[in-house]
């Protein structure tokens, strides 16, 4: 039995395959922890064998693709100055894949499948949570919070947030029929009800914001494209005035205070500071990727007794860039901020300078989520975490696909009959 390749790498006539991918996909970076290499490799077997299936699809234009690439060599070579080379080299081909799954994403789905795909993925993570249970004191502001299967109230309030702007996107966007409202109503009460008693700071403020970046872009449909770029301008130097204003006069205290938080965002501060001193030995290198938190160094072994990490395990400094810094130095945290910038300003770029599409409209608020997040979390830089899959997605997907055209389609020919009726000479 042959089975088309259009079901499986056709953005339009994929949407099967492609929404069990994405959910398979959201399960293993959820839960592999817990169930070890068998999530993993059902990731790998999701995308990887696309690869063979129409290459062309894969080598074209693969140049527009340099800025990852740069990024994951730079992540590999940095096993020859790394003070755990084994462990860095095995850590950088797993973030090398991982960048190459979503790159296979990007040219075979659509953004609609990815959202249903996640939407799908999402609820069972989150079902799941819930039937485990359980709670956990969290090191860094003394609260007990729930943390289901997950050792982090963070990563349930970041599958419950990821949820709720999903379903509000696909209503919004992409729904087809009123059968849209039933089968997302389930997911959005249970990521409510989820982000609720997680009690994540990061994931809570997060959310409005990104929900009016998209709400802002979504109204620019109804504008000319030379008003798209005064609201752009106006909009980004309010957003700069008021940032600024909320650091001068204590708007941000009070913010924090809302979330039971301090100037020091319970200890955070602390972590960035110490992070900085440590990155100082290695400024332009670092120490190798994934080479810093290993058990026997003086540095982590200390931050992991002063925040009473037992497991001495599955610590960072809750900052990307202060993260990156210290792991493969300044050339590794200006590659990596560009990968992330490029892919939030790309698809805002498009929707405001030229012409609207709600997918980039999605892309852009699913990676400005990302964005908001990568100051206080560490979802970036390693491998098989949902953060990292959306902004790769995002910014493969900002170079567009040819028109493969199918194997015996007609191509539609141009009329050659001449108005006067006669028909034209033999040549």
């Amino acid at each position: 039995m042959k089975i088309p390749k259009s079901i499986l790498i056709d953005p339009d006539r994929n949407e099967t395959y492609g929404t069990f991918a994405v959910a398979v996909s959201m399960v293993a970076f959820a839960y592999s922890p817990n169930f070890g290499q068998i999530l993993i490799l059902a990731y790998y077997a999701v995308w990887l064998p696309l690869l063979f299936v129409d290459y062309r699809r894969f080598t074209w234009r693969l140049s527009s693709a340099w800025l990852p690439i740069l990024l994951a060599a730079y992540v590999c070579f940095s096993v020859f100055w790394s003070q755990a080379a084994g462990i860095s080299a095995r850590a950088a081909v797993q973030y090398s894949s991982h960048i190459v799954c979503a790159y296979v994403a990007a040219r075979t789905i659509s953004v609609r499948t990815l959202v249903v795909g996640s939407l799908i993925g999402i609820f069972f993570v989150l079902l799941y949570s819930l039937g485990v249970g359980g709670y956990a004191l969290d090191t860094l502001d003394g609260t007990v919070n729930f943390v289901g299967a997950f050792g982090s109230k963070n990563q349930i309030g970041f599958f419950s947030s990821l949820g709720i702007f999903f379903c509000l996107a696909f209503l919004t966007f992409y729904r087809r029929n009123w059968l849209g409202f039933v089968w997302t109503a389930p997911i959005m009460l249970l990521s409510v009800y989820m982000l609720a008693i997680a009690h994540s700071a990061t994931s809570v403020a997060s959310l409005p914001a990104v929900i009016g970046i998209v709400m802002l872009l979504s109204m620019t449909k109804v504008l000319s494209l030379r008003y798209r770029r005064v609201l752009f301008i106006v909009g980004a130097g309010a957003l700069v005035t008021g940032v600024a204003a909320a650091l001068n006069l204590g708007l941000l205290d009070f913010v924090l205070g809302i979330f039971g938080k301090d100037s020091t965002l319970t200890g955070r501060t602390y972590l960035w500071e110490q992070g900085w001193e440590a990155a100082q030995e290695h400024p332009l290198l670092g120490y190798g990727y994934a080479a810093y938190w290993v058990q026997g160094f003086a540095d982590p072994e200390r931050l992991w007794a002063e925040f009473y990490i037992s497991t001495r395990s599955g610590f960072h400094f809750h900052n990307t860039y202060v993260e990156t810094l210290v792991e493969i130095g300044f050339i590794g945290v200006t590659l990596l901020a560009l990968v992330i910038l490029r892919s939030f300003y790309g698809h805002v770029s498009k929707v405001v300078f030229g012409e609207w599409s709600a997918d980039s409209v999605v892309l852009a608020g699913a990676t400005g989520l990302m964005l908001i997040r990568s100051f206080f979390e560490v979802e970036m830089l390693g491998p098989y975490f949902m953060a990292s899959f959306i902004v790769y997605y995002g910014l493969f997907t900002l170079t567009p696909l040819p028109a493969f055209r199918r194997r015996g389609a007609a191509l539609p020919a141009e009329d050659e009959s001449p108005a006067n009726g006669r028909m034209p000479a033999p040549v």
